[in-house]
């Protein structure tokens, strides 16, 4: 795409009002042109054809073809960045995290109620996410497309990890890892590449409350760990992964000999609830140098300061590459404050984790 065209965006969504809210809102932004709308995947297909778009705005659930198959189709003919717009309900947050693992850039949740109230934020978040679609490479675009072919349904866990869940002691080391766009799916990466008597893992990703239930659903799938979204008070065992619920700060306290959860309703930090930050910053005031840092793709500077702090108390960190990141917004921001230790592809992650609490 041409740096100084404006991002043309094609708007597929059933519902009318939706159709022409998002045209309205895109095409206040200068650098968006929206070329088109669509109201089911059949003629969303032709517009493609014809319009060319940078980046698709896409609503799964719709008549005659539903969003996941077209998505399916999309992602192994011809990908094209997608942000998808999502309904906050329990089968809405099911099939976003089900696109997120198909390629799906982003997500963004429809203002389905006083829509008047929430609507400069909603209007600020699409622009943001539109943008951020449209800068994602081709090269990243096509790699999401071959990792969600490789994507294998079911539960990861082994036998071993079964016998051997009531026998977990309370972890002594301790991993914080921190995502946010693009987060799910590398998230995924390492969990599913952590072994199933791993320390305890603790996780904020930048996500709605009803969305964070699902996201949490699916990792346990997906992941040797017993993962969960984390409850106040709860205790951190080893093989087991806890995920801030969104709409909640999550912090680590010790209790005695153990590390405990403990959920926070204060306000938004970087503009974010969970913020990486507060998660970061009770690993440095409770945990100290028995923990891992960890940074993945997001946009932003969240947890960049905390990561900081982290390192200069002697805490091993970590930051997701530019080439494998959807964003290098957050890792890049830590980067540049000279707050990690080691820099690597998603891929490689886990195993430097492993070699660090060992």
């Amino acid at each position: 795409m041409n740096s100084t065209a404006p991002i043309r965006v094609l708007v597929v969504d059933d519902s009318a009002l939706i159709r022409q809210l998002l045209t309205k809102i895109l095409s206040e932004d200068p650098a968006i042109e929206v070329v088109g709308t669509a109201n089911d995947p059949y003629i969303a297909r032709d517009k493609i054809k014809l319009l060319k778009p940078d980046v698709i705005t896409l609503d799964v659930e719709m008549p005659r073809m539903d969003g996941i198959t077209f998505l399916q189709n999309l992602m192994r003919l011809h990908p094209i960045p997608t942000v998808m717009v999502s309904s906050l309900t329990t089968k809405g947050a099911d099939v976003t995290m089900r696109a997120l693992e198909l390629g799906v850039i982003d997500f963004v949740t429809k203002p389905n109620t006083d829509v008047a109230r929430v609507l400069e934020t909603f209007s600020e978040e699409i622009i943001a996410k539109v943008k951020v679609a449209a800068s994602v490479s081709r090269e990243t675009l096509l790699r999401k497309a071959e990792h969600a072919k490789k994507i294998v349904p079911g539960d990861m866990k082994t036998s071993a990890s079964t016998a051997a869940a009531t026998h977990f002691k309370t972890t002594d080391k301790l991993i914080a890892i921190g995502a946010s766009t693009g987060g799910t799916e590398a998230i995924k990466e390492v969990l599913m590449q952590l072994p199933y008597d791993s320390p305890g893992v603790v996780i904020s990703q930048h996500i709605p409350s009803l969305f964070s239930t699902a996201f949490a659903a699916r990792m346990n799938e997906a992941s040797p760990l017993t993962v969960c979204e984390a409850q106040d008070g709860q205790q951190i065992l080893n093989g087991h992964a806890y995920i801030a619920p969104g709409g909640r700060h999550l912090k680590i306290e010790r209790n005695g000999a153990r590390f405990v959860c403990k959920l926070d309703d204060g306000p938004l930090v970087n503009r974010h609830k969970p913020s990486v930050d507060v998660m970061f910053n009770s690993i440095v005031d409770n945990v100290g140098v028995n923990a891992v840092g960890v940074i993945l793709t997001g946009m932003g500077h969240d947890g960049a300061e905390g990561l900081m702090k982290m390192h200069d108390l002697g805490i091993s960190t970590i930051a997701q590459d530019e080439k494998t990141s959807i964003v290098w917004g957050m890792p890049g921001s830590a980067v540049k404050l000279g707050a990690i230790d080691t820099i690597l592809p998603l891929g490689r992650i886990a195993g430097k984790i492993i070699s660090l609490v060992r």
